[in-house]
């Protein structure tokens, strides 16, 4: 490597001749004039007259010569920046000159050493400039080794040139990566989603057959012969009741029906209910249906409705005829199947135009549907009259809007009192809820089956009372009394009426069972269930019949024990 030198360093004069090719400035050496002192030379303090410089002075003491070859060194020619001169050779390679070349690895020269000329300092690029000082000054009186140069590493120190391609290969590995991390994160989305979707379709396919199971509507588990909206065996069912009694305030009468709702089985009836059916007052005597609703009122007859049929009624809705007319304009007309030619009962003369037509899907007003629901020819019986009162119900049912808000408006529109419990909301909400079933052909109308001396026969009412309002499936308070129906086949009209005093002056209730159709000779108490047993052989005690009359059979509905009183039955005088 060169030596290093600064511009005016020591006693040296130097000027600036130019730039080389890599821009760094070009000096020469100023020739040197007639000293008039001796100037002073940090390497010539022990007489060696080495000038490490050139600076070309004259010495007193002998040069110091470093591989002591014997010779003196001319004095340096002047400095020539365009090469006229003998060029400089580092390495010892020339032969011009006339002092031996100069060998920067020790080995002795053979042509003697070549003048020393005033060099540029080489500049490699992002390294550090010369330093300020070239070596650290001795101490004064410091003797100064032969040679001793002060080198600094950055001045032996390569500097590798960063290579600009390393900077877009980093860039690229992570693009690279983060693509390849973007990717498998899309996959494990498109897993998860996948997943997801695959556990909301199981469910709700588990949720549609559990569904279908607990409809009964799904196939093979269902007889083929049962209809849409049958509950599943063994499942308790929800139901909401409502009783109607239609007064007809021109002819006088009533006509009762029980609107049911079944929300379990997604079913609606209407369930006509003769006049003749047989109940109980307060006082344990027996009364029809027809005198409970007009001298017990809504309260009372509600209450011997629930005794008898083994319902719950949550409100009565009482219907006068004038409002049922109103009802039909509010929905916009009705249209019926009608069975029969319906006179005007405003008509003056006799043989005029009947008021409503026999005859399929017959359009009919207020007027019309009154006429026609009140309407009993001669000689029928009081069922064809509350048949058609049925068919009046149903059709008003279907014009009724399945919107629980536009039915309480209709309900509103009509001005009328209800009886408690049973509010315009309610009522509203109940006549939505039938409406969308009698408009998706899930609503039918059912007669409950009476015999002529009012009471229910087991085998006749259960396909209404237990199917339909689910008689059996409601338990008696605790604490209630008893339900005894008692069935007179003794051939005597009277015990029966003896029978009732005795149990209702013993604790019991007593529900009128009829006259059997032919006298038997013993009497029996039959009971349903086990825990009904202890009831059972109290009543055989309180009727004075024995022990071994009390048996195990089936009750009449709505009844806790059923008696069957034979001859055998003995009334207390």
């Amino acid at each position: 490597m060169n030596d290093r030198y600064d511009a005016g360093y020591g006693n040296d004069q130097y000027e600036l001749v130019g730039y080389d090719e890599y821009g760094q400035p070009v000096y020469r050496q100023v020739p040197a004039q007639q000293p008039q002192q001796q100037t002073y030379d940090p390497y010539a303090q022990q007489g060696y007259g080495y000038d490490p410089y050139a600076t070309g002075g004259q010495q007193t003491t002998p040069s110091y010569d470093p591989y002591d070859t014997g010779q003196q060194p001319p004095a340096a020619p002047p400095y020539d920046s365009y090469g006229s001169q003998a060029p400089y050779d580092p390495y010892g390679t020339g032969t011009q000159g006339t002092s031996a070349a100069y060998d920067p690895y020790g080995q002795t020269a053979t042509s003697g050493r070549q003048p020393r000329v005033a060099e540029q300092t080489a500049h490699i690029p992002q390294q550090a400039g010369p330093a300020e000082e070239a070596r650290s000054p001795h101490e004064p009186g410091e003797e100064a080794a032969p040679g001793d140069r002060d080198y600094h590493t950055e001045q032996f120190a390569f500097v590798e040139e960063p290579d600009g391609d390393s900077e877009d290969v980093i860039d690229w590995l992570k693009f690279t990566e983060n693509r390849t991390e973007r990717r498998e994160e899309a996959r494990r989305r498109a897993r998860s989603r996948i997943i997801a979707l695959l556990v909301v379709l199981a469910l709700v396919a588990v949720g549609g057959v559990g569904y279908l199971w607990y409809a009964g509507k799904l196939p093979g588990l269902s007889s083929s012969g049962s209809k849409q909206g049958t509950a599943a065996s063994g499942g308790a069912q929800k139901r909401d009741v409502i009783v109607v009694h239609l007064h007809n305030t021109g002819k006088g009468g009533t006509s009762t029906a029980l609107l049911v709702d079944n929300t379990t089985t997604k079913q609606g009836t209407t369930v006509l209910l003769p006049n003749s059916l047989a109940l109980s007052d307060d006082d344990g005597s027996t009364t029809t249906l027809a005198k409970s609703v007009d001298g017990d009122g809504a309260s009372g007859t509600r209450d011997q409705l629930d005794t008898v049929l083994g319902t719950n009624i949550q409100g009565t809705w009482r219907l006068d005829t004038p409002y049922l007319q109103n009802l039909v304009d509010i929905v916009g007309n009705i249209d019926v199947d009608t069975n029969a030619d319906v006179p005007d009962p405003d008509a003056k003369k006799k043989g005029s135009s009947p008021l409503v037509h026999q005859g399929k899907a017959q359009t009919l007003s207020g007027k019309m549907a009154v006429a026609y629901a009140t309407y009993r020819a001669a000689g029928e019986s009081q069922n064809a009259q509350l048949e058609r009162f049925g068919q009046v119900m149903q059709g008003v049912l279907r014009k009724v809007s399945s919107s629980a808000a536009d039915a309480t408006v209709t309900v509103q529109t009509l001005a009328q009192i209800l009886d408690p419990p049973l509010t315009d909301k309610d009522l509203g909400a109940f006549l939505a809820r039938l409406a969308d079933l009698a408009k998706g052909g899930e609503y039918k109308t059912a007669l409950l089956p009476v015999g002529s001396d009012g009471t229910l026969s087991a085998k006749t009412s259960d396909s209404v009372v237990k199917d339909i309002l689910g008689g059996t499936a409601k338990s008696p308070d605790a604490g209630s009394a008893v339900r005894v129906s008692v069935q007179n086949a003794t051939g005597v009209k009277d015990d029966t009426e003896k029978a009732r005093v005795v149990l209702l002056n013993g604790g019991f209730t007593f529900l009128e069972g009829g006259t059997a159709p032919g006298a038997r000779a013993t009497s029996q108490v039959l009971y349903s269930d086990a825990a009904a047993k202890a009831n059972a052989a109290e009543v055989a005690k309180t009727l004075g019949l024995p022990a071994a009359a009390v048996t195990k059979g089936t009750v009449s509905s709505g009844a806790d024990v059923s008696v069957v009183l034979g001859r055998d039955y003995r009334p207390s005088p």
